[in-house]
């Protein structure tokens, strides 16, 4: 079944995710990957890799095998640059949460070298956040990065940075478990005084998004940014029983996410 559902409830609050869905920071992602997959054997994770037929789809499955093949990722994947660092983890360690963990950590080793260039996702996006902000919504930027490369990224996105935007800044570091956990999401939403439910947007680039929001008991946006066509994600929302979360609703650019907004709004 395609994904052609519409939310539940208006927005009180709109969460964001950061990278791949506000802003592109691709380059330093990919360069900082590139730095941690050689080392984890050395790590012992390499022998901590989920068994490829334990897979969410035949793609993930391939990943997987090439990555135990050459202990690197496939050139195709890293020339596409569409699958985020937190996906690519999930993929390879599934539900071993220390293992993820490790490797994030030394991701974040790896990402003080390359950090510091960023752009919007789309060139309007600020000027979508604005209009979100002037319909007095509240806003929220989640992400699974440490504070310390967050504050440094989110002052340097756009002509005089983006924090003026945001009521909320919730980093991988602020909370005990990371996306998918539903942690982030929690906090953001208590940091707001509020309560989670349909009224909380969470927008992001990532099934690991999509998973987070519906454990966190919150709308599902997803931000397809890389263009996906319809059948790409059906296969990566299943709605298996294995995998059963899926989205609320998918939109393609920030001027759609304005537009779904505004109607649910009736404005």
């Amino acid at each position: 079944m395609s994904i052609l559902t519409l939310p539940h409830a208006a927005p009180k609050v709109l969460l964001f995710d950061w990278h791949g869905t506000l802003v592109d920071t691709h380059d330093a992602v990919y360069y900082a990957i590139d730095e941690v997959l050689p080392r984890l054997a050395a790590l012992g994770l390499m022998e901590r890799v989920i068994d490829v037929e334990h897979s969410k789809t035949l793609e993930d499955a391939k990943l997987v095998k090439y990555l135990l093949d050459h202990g690197r990722l496939h050139p195709k994947v890293k020339a596409a640059r569409k699958v985020s660092r937190t996906d690519i983890f999930e993929m390879l360690f599934g539900p071993d949460e220390e293992a993820k963990h490790i490797a994030h950590v030394e991701f974040h080793k790896a990402y003080r070298n390359h950090c510091g260039n960023v752009t919007p996702f789309e060139t309007g996006f600020a000027d979508v956040l604005a209009q979100l902000q002037s319909l007095g919504l509240v806003l929220g930027v989640l992400t699974n990065r440490d504070r310390e490369f967050m504050e440094q990224e989110i002052r340097a996105v756009g002509d005089r940075g983006w924090s003026h935007f945001f009521a909320t800044v919730v980093c991988g570091d602020d909370v005990a478990r990371r996306k998918p956990a539903p942690d982030s999401i929690l906090k953001a939403i208590d940091n707001v005084g509020l309560v989670p439910g349909p009224n909380t947007w969470y927008i992001g680039d990532s099934t690991t998004d999509t998973v987070a929001a519906k454990n966190a008991g919150v709308t599902s946006i997803f931000y397809n940014g890389a263009d996906w066509d319809r059948h790409w994600l059906d296969k990566i929302f299943p709605g298996t029983v294995r995998h059963p979360h899926r989205p609320d609703a998918v939109v393609d650019d920030s001027a759609e996410l304005l537009g779904l907004v505004t109607r649910f709004l009736d404005l």
